[in-house]
């Protein structure tokens, strides 16, 4: 897919109408978690010292199209000067006289932060007149929010088409890195997907089976899969109405030379709960009352196996109930194998959505990864196969 680099612009003297999400936690009228603010800096001070202007548009929290008090995007203010190193205005709307009027009044150096824009309905209806409304602020379109881009709205989508546009830094990044993974990969490449639901992700488990050579299947995922083989799993979180589903899957990874891998061994206990009294038994011989909370240890080993003769590796989701201990041990462990060999030059990894950055984060491999991403739903539906309106939109 064709898309220019924000680094390929001229941006002297030009108004740079810059999309992101800075969707952050706030309690209090304080930021409590800058992560997503620190992932749009580079962008923003590469258009500084270019000599243009940034003009901050973003989304925050669900008003539905009308203004919210309490979903301003003015608490951030601070918490964005001290990320940028510079002067932050604040200005409360993103289209007309007012807008405008900021823009105008701006000195050189400062950032312009422009008000919710999903306190326009027109935001989310991708509404051309509002696009045009806020194309008037800007002579360029950057695009940094790729977290956004699975969505057609107006400042994601119709806007880009107004203006020349390009990718900042962070979106250059999440396109480039998930190329990499399943663009245009180095082969062998394997997938892990894990988590509770087998009918959350149909579409992604049938892109995969097309696209990777070995597909991981872990969590309350893999409890469903191994009931489609007749196997019992006791008292495990299990979809039984999605047997069928998973045996189609199974099937359709037969057909294209996908090796499915399911756990050969868990680890049951009698309740959910952290420490909970637990024993590993081989996936044929859950207890009829215990439910598997993890992988077993057999099953990581297998795992490694598979990481060694791959070259690529995808990570979506844990593969277990990691958020209790010990159950976390298979995630811990898989994850650590696959960044030590990510360090050692041997492995590309690419992980992201739902549970996966925490799970990493707590198995201390995250910053050993190729690259995580922070998208949740765009890097899901990249994933899946689809397009994405606010990539396609920068073609």
């Amino acid at each position: 897919m064709a898309w220019t680099p924000l680094t390929d612009l001229e941006l002297g003297g030009k108004r740079v109408l810059t999309r992101v999400d800075i969707n952050v936690p706030v309690e209090d009228g304080r930021v409590t978690d800058i992560t997503r603010i620190d992932r749009i800096v580079p962008t923003v001070k590469h258009i500084l010292a270019a000599g243009g202007t940034p003009i901050l548009l973003a989304h925050f929290g669900r008003p539905k199209g009308k203004v919210v008090p309490e979903m301003s995007l003015q608490p951030l203010v601070p918490a964005l000067e001290d990320a940028f190193g510079t002067g932050v205005v604040f200005v409360a709307d993103c289209r007309g006289p007012s807008a405008e009027a900021a823009v105008g009044a701006l000195s050189s150096g400062q950032v312009l932060l422009c008000e919710n824009t999903r306190f326009h309905a027109g935001e989310e209806k991708n509404d051309a007149d509002l696009a045009a409304e806020m194309a008037k602020l800007g002579d360029i379109y950057c695009n940094d929010a790729f977290s956004a881009a699975h969505r057609a709205h107006a400042s994601t989508e119709a806007l880009a088409r107004l203006l020349p546009n390009c990718a900042g830094k962070l979106m250059e990044a999440e396109l480039t890195a998930l190329e990499a993974a399943l663009g245009t990969p180095k082969r062998p490449v394997m997938a892990v997907v894990g988590g509770a639901k087998v009918s959350t992700k149909l579409d992604l488990l049938g892109n995969l089976v097309e696209k990777v050579d070995a597909l991981v299947i872990g969590g309350g995922m893999a409890n469903t899969f191994l009931a489609a083989q007749g196997l019992d799993v006791g008292k495990s979180l299990a979809e039984h109405d999605m047997t069928d589903t998973a045996k189609e899957i199974a099937a359709k990874a037969a057909s294209t030379g996908c090796e499915l891998l399911l756990p050969r061994d868990v680890v049951v206990a009698r309740e959910f709960a952290a420490n909970a009294p637990h024993e590993v038994v081989t996936a044929e011989d859950c207890p009829a009352d215990a439910m598997i909370l993890d992988a077993g240890p057999d099953a990581v080993a297998h795992i490694k196996q598979v990481i060694d003769r791959s070259a690529t590796l995808i990570w979506n989701g844990p593969l277990g109930a990691f958020e209790l201990t010990p159950f976390d041990a298979a995630t811990n462990a898989a994850a650590a194998y696959a960044a030590e060999k990510t360090a050692a030059g041997d492995l590309i990894s690419v992980a992201g959505g739902g549970d996966t950055v925490a799970a990493l984060n707590q198995a201390g491999a995250a910053e050993h990864f190729t690259y995580i991403s922070t998208a949740g739903g765009a890097f899901l539906e990249w994933m899946e196969g689809k397009t994405l309106p606010g990539v396609a939109a920068l073609g």
